[in-house]
C-alpha cells in the first residue's frame, strides 16, 4: 500500500513538473481590464411645484434618460412635426398699483426683484407686460390723461399729459434695461370722463362726437410713450368692454367697437404711421365668441385688427378656438385672469396652470396674462370700487421685503424656458396629464404637465420613439426641458 501511494505521488509531480516546463515557453496571458459601470447622462431637466408649497418652482436632481424600455404607463406623444402658434410672451398687467409698491422698495431690493421677474438667466424672464392707459382699478386713484373741471372739453387734446404715470414709465425703463425685448399691450379703463355720456368715471358709454378725439388720444399715448424709449406693440379699444360696474370702467358694445375701429381708431394709425396692432374685445371667453367675431365681419374694419383679446372670469376658454377658427388669419390673446387673496396656493396652481397657461396655448393664444404684478399687504392699492382681493404675483411688504405668490409660479413654469418667438407644437392630453409643448428658437423642446387629479400618476413622454418615464402628484406641476 505505502508503494501505491509514492508511485501515484511521483506520477502526479512528474505531470505537473512538466506542465510547468512547457508553460514556461508561452508568454503570460494579460489579465484583462474590469468593466467600467454603465453611466446614463440626465437628458431632460425637470422643474416642479408643488400643491403643498414644500417644492416651489426648483430643479430635480434625479437623471431624466430616453430609452425604449416597455411600461403600462400612460404617454405624452411630443411631435414637432406638428406646428401650431407662435409665442409672444407670458407675464403680467404692471398695473400703477404694481408699480407704487414696488417703488417703495431700496434700489438694490428693487433691482433683486426686477432680476427675479424679468431675468431669463437668473429669474423667470417675463416676456410681456400690460398696461393701463390711464388708471385701472388698481390704482391708488382714477385719472385719465386729460382730465378736465366738470363741464370744460379739449378736443384738441392741448392739455394731454401722461405725469400722473411717470411712476409706470420710470419702472417700464428699469425693466426695458433687463429684457430689451419685452412685449407691451396697453389699454384703457376709461376715457376722460368729459368724453362720455355720463359724468363719472364708471361705465357710461363714449360719445360718438369724441370718437375721433378719442382715436388720436391714442396716438399721442403711443407716441410718448415712444418719446420716452418704451415701444407699444399693441393695444385694445377697451377693458371689459361689457362690465360698466368696475371704477373706473366703461361699456363698448361690439356695434360701437367696430365703427369706432373703422371709422377713426384704424384710419388714425394709418394716418400717423403707427405699427401698433389693434386687438378687439379684451373681455370673457363666453357667449361663443359673437363680440369679436361681430366686429371681425365686418370688411372695413377686419384690415385694421390684428385679433381678440379675452379673460377667463366666465366663459369656457375653447372659445378662443371658436373665434381662432372663424378667422384663422386673426390672432388671439389671453390678457387678464387674477388670483384671489381668499384663494388658496394648491387649487389656484392647479386651475391656472391647466386653464390660463395650458388652456389658452392649446386654444391658439399667442400669450398668457396674469393680472396684477405686485401688491401690499393689504392687498392694495386699489381704487373706490376697485378689485380688494386681487392678489399680485409679489407681496411688497412695508418691511421693505416681498414674498412670491402662486401667481409668480403659474407664469414661471411657462416663462423661463419659453422665449418669444417659440412655436407650440404637438402632444396629446393624457387623462389627467394636461399639457402643452414648444420648440424654441434655440430648437429646445419643452413640455409643461399639470396633473389634474388628486393621485400621483407616472407616464411617459415619449419623443422621436424613444421615451423617459416620470411621475406628478395630484395638482403639481412639471416643466421639462430637452
Amino acid at each position: 500500500m505505502k508503494k501505491q501511494i509514492i508511485y501515484t505521488t511521483s506520477f502526479l509531480t512528474a505531470i505537473l513538473f512538466a506542465f510547468c516546463s512547457s508553460s514556461k515557453d508561452e508568454p503570460a496571458q494579460p489579465t484583462p481590464p474590469p468593466t467600467p459601470p454603465v453611466v446614463v447622462a440626465n437628458e431632460v431637466d425637470f422643474w416642479l411645484t408643488k400643491g403643498n408649497q414644500s417644492v416651489k418652482f426648483e430643479k430635480q436632481a434625479g437623471i431624466l434618460a430616453f430609452a425604449t424600455a416597455p411600461n403600462v404607463y400612460a404617454n405624452i406623444d411630443v411631435s414637432e412635426t406638428q406646428t401650431f402658434q407662435t409665442i409672444d410672451g407670458f407675464g403680467y398687467t404692471l398695473t400703477g398699483g404694481s408699480a407704487e409698491v414696488i417703488n417703495t422698495l431700496t434700489a438694490s431690493k428693487k433691482a433683486e426683484l426686477l432680476q427675479e421677474v424679468f431675468s431669463q438667466t437668473t429669474g423667470i424672464g417675463v416676456s410681456y407686460i400690460r398696461l393701463s392707459i390711464g388708471a385701472s382699478d388698481l390704482n391708488s386713484s382714477v385719472f385719465s390723461y386729460n382730465d378736465l373741471p366738470t363741464g370744460q372739453t379739449d378736443t384738441a387734446l392741448a392739455n394731454f399729459s401722461v405725469a400722473m404715470d411717470m411712476g409706470v414709465i420710470n419702472l417700464m425703463k428699469e425693466i426695458l434695461v433687463i429684457n430689451p425685448n419685452i412685449k407691451i399691450v396697453a389699454t384703457p379703463w376709461s376715457p376722460p370722463v368729459w368724453m362720455k355720456t355720463i359724468n363719472s368715471t364708471i361705465g357710461g358709454s363714449l360719445q360718438t362726437q369724441y370718437y375721433g378725439v378719442y382715436a388720436q388720444y391714442f396716438v399721442k399715448y403711443i407716441q410718448k410713450m415712444q418719446s420716452e424709449g418704451i415701444k407699444i406693440d399693441a393695444i385694445t379699444p377697451q377693458n371689459e368692454p361689457e362690465n360698466p360696474l368696475n371704477n373706473p370702467s366703461m361699456s363698448m358694445t361690439a356695434t360701437e367697437q367696430t365703427n369706432f375701429i373703422k371709422n377713426n381708431l384704424g384710419p388714425a394709425f394709418q394716418t400717423a404711421g403707427l405699427a401698433t396692432k389693434i386687438i378687439t374685445f379684451d373681455h370673457n371667453v363666453d357667449n361663443n365668441g359673437i363680440y369679436p367675431i361681430t366686429i371681425l365681419n365686418d370688411a372695413a374694419a377686419r384690415p385694421f385688427i390684428d385679433g381678440s383679446a379675452f379673460h377667463l372670469y366666465a366663459g369656457d376658454i375653447s372659445t378662443m378656438s371658436t373665434v381662432r377658427n372663424a378667422y384663422p388669419l386673426k390672432n388671439v390673446y389671453f390678457t387678464e385672469q387674477y388670483t384671489a387673496s381668499t384663494g388658496n396656493f394648491a387649487g389656484d396652481l392647479k386651475w391656472h396652470l391647466k386653464n390660463v397657461i395650458i388652456g389658452s396655448m392649446r386654444n391658439w393664444s399667442k400669450n398668457a396674462l396674469e393680472w396684477n404684478l405686485a401688491n401690499n399687504a393689504s392687498i392694495g392699492p386699489y381704487t373706490p370700487g376697485g378689485c380688494t382681493t386681487c392678489l399680485g404675483a409679489i407681496t411688497v411688504s412695508s418691511s421693505g421685503s416681498y414674498q412670491k405668490n402662486v401667481g409668480f409660479y403659474i407664469i414661471g413654469h411657462a416663462s423661463k424656458f419659453v422665449p418669444a418667438g417659440s412655436v407650440r407644437i404637438g402632444s396629446n392630453i393624457a387623462g389627467n396629464l394636461h399639457n402643452v409643448a414648444f420648440k424654441t428658437p434655440a430648437g429646445k423642446k419643452v413640455l409643461i404637465v399639470v396633473n389634474d387629479s388628486n393621485i400621483g400618476e407616472l407616464f411617459n413622454i415619449k419623443f422621436n420613439g424613444k421615451w423617459i418615464t416620470s411621475s406628478l402628484d395630484g395638482g403639481e406641476v412639471g416643466t421639462y426641458v430637452w
